[in-house]
């Protein structure tokens, strides 16, 4: 299926529900329709590119004056496996925590933790997705792609994707360049389950059997309890990276407020709970038109109904300005402004 269409209203296709609008929209399910569309040198050279699957980290502030590629190549299927694991391809189009559930009802262990994590698998690798421990950096074998610029397609190992905390190199030099088809994850058939973040551990084991179904009920439950329906109201999940910072910064943070939580990190710093600074500044359930602050999860804001972009963006610059005020710890957007 391939769709292409001029000033192509964005409102149903970013989990945020802005009104906005892209000059030019592609839409395929096949890398063939791709290569095919891109030889009719449709749009001119210079136009703005803009790739783009389900939406669910975006935040628009004005049209989009380009071209978007919209990816939604599906399909799940195994593709080799030994005695202790499995490798499963999933198409970039495929909801993600579709392929959760797949992997789930394989009783196959990895993914548990990342479940009702909103948006697309082509996204996984581009953001490093990550909950309860657990980041796509840990289950990713190769990112197969086209490139934009060379017209060519390759695969990039989960080495040379350059992973780090919300990172990886599809934000840097490939991006918007390097789209992505299909992810290929490595999944285990005797998991070590990772149940020390949080109430997770408490929560997997009022279920009974510590196992990854149980693991999955409690994630998605867990979830469910603390963050809004982008169906209901328009959100991005977490808008606000936990930040990392040094030991000594943290050290300091804790004699003044006690009570911070602090995380292990790599290379000897540590991260701090984004969403407990916020709150600490007095903005959980904070409303100012049709923008605002999740009343349970200080790390979601939230579009009530008709909010601009600009009304969100310009919040979470108060937010940020506030934090740094309070704790002198600067908050970076994990949602990317368009």
């Amino acid at each position: 299926m391939i769709r292409f269409q001029k000033n192509f209203s964005l409102k149903s296709y970013n989990t945020f529900g802005i009104d906005a609008c892209a000059k030019y929209f592609f839409e395929f399910t096949e890398l063939n329709d791709l290569t095919e569309f891109l030889s009719l040198d449709t749009s001119p050279e210079d136009e703005p590119v803009l790739i783009m699957g389900g939406g669910s980290n975006l935040l628009f502030l004005n049209d989009f004056d380009g071209m978007i590629f919209h990816v939604n190549i599906p399909g799940i299927k195994l593709i080799d496996e030994s005695r202790n694991q499995v490798w499963i391809e999933a198409g970039a189009g495929v909801n993600w925590d579709e392929l959760v559930e797949y992997s789930v009802f394989y009783r196959w262990g990895g993914m548990e933790n990342l479940s009702l994590i909103p948006g697309k698998v082509g996204a996984a690798p581009v953001q490093n997705i990550g909950a309860y421990g657990v980041e796509a950096k840990d289950l990713i074998e190769t990112v197969n792609g086209f490139d934009l610029k060379t017209m060519s397609e390759y695969s990039i190992s989960a080495h040379d994707c350059r992973f780090a905390y919300r990172d990886s190199i599809f934000k840097h030099e490939l991006k918007n360049r390097f789209l992505v088809t299909s992810v290929v994850f490595r999944l285990e058939k005797f998991p070590e389950y990772k149940l020390d973040y949080g109430d997770l551990k408490n929560e997997t084991e009022k279920l009974g059997a510590v196992n990854v179904r149980n693991i999955r009920r409690a994630v998605v439950g867990i979830r469910e309890s603390k963050l809004p329906d982008p169906k209901v109201n328009g959100n991005a999940g977490s808008f606000f990276k936990n930040p990392v910072v040094d030991v000594a910064l943290a050290e300091k943070l804790k004699s003044e407020f006690g009570t911070i939580p602090v995380y292990p990190s790599a290379d000897g710093k540590v991260k701090l709970a984004a969403g407990w600074l916020i709150d600490r500044c007095g903005w959980k359930g904070f409303r100012d038109g049709d923008a605002g602050v999740h009343e349970k999860q200080a790390l979601v804001l939230v579009n009530y109904g008709n909010a601009t972009g600009r009304q969100i963006f310009d919040l979470s610059e108060k937010i940020k300005q506030s934090v740094l005020n309070k704790f002198g710890v600067e908050l970076e957007r994990e949602v990317n402004v368009i």
